[in-house]
């Protein structure tokens, strides 16, 4: 987890360890992989990830599949979690996922999820009073057209991973 830490931070100035973080998460995470999602940003302040209109990416009727657009949304939010928060220090599941449908994506789309430091100041706050904490997160994607193709409403438990019970 430090490794990807250190990863995500050399990739906010260094076009070329962006590109590695890139390859390592394709590698990292092998569901994804076929989707070749594109982290084209990542920041203290927020996260932009493409997903490209290919092959492997289309439903029956040649348009952007509604599982590969929620993939990715989750995908999104939970990598600009852990490069806010620290995967070495909290513990994120997602609770559950809702997504609704706008556009029929027939192009390369973009979601950009905004979570900072500030952000993860309110969430360490209600940790000091409680074990977990459950926090709502919005993600509108645009194709590049800036059609609203869809918005994903992601619900994600945190927990310090000292709070985190393993056995029965």
């Amino acid at each position: 987890m430090k490794q990807l830490n250190n990863l995500i931070n050399k990739a906010k100035t260094s076009s070329f360890n962006l590109w590695v973080l890139n390859r390592v998460l394709w590698r990292a995470i092998p569901f994804n992989s076929p989707h070749k999602f594109e982290i084209a940003e990542i920041t203290n302040e927020n996260v932009k990830i493409k997903m490209p209109y290919i092959r492997k990416n289309l439903n029956h009727i040649k348009g952007l599949h509604a599982c590969g657009l929620a993939t990715l949304c989750e995908y999104a939010c939970g990598l600009q979690l852990m490069n806010i928060l620290g995967a070495a220090n909290y513990r994120i599941i997602m609770k559950d996922l809702t997504m609704e449908y706008h556009f029929q994506g027939k192009t390369d789309v973009t979601v950009n999820f905004k979570f900072s430091d500030n952000d993860a100041a309110v969430i360490n706050n209600e940790l000091l009073s409680t074990d977990a904490v459950f926090k709502n997160f919005e993600l509108p994607v645009y194709d590049n057209m800036n059609n609203l193709i869809c918005t994903a409403k992601v619900n994600w438990q945190i927990k310090r991973w000292d709070k985190v019970k393993t056995k029965v």
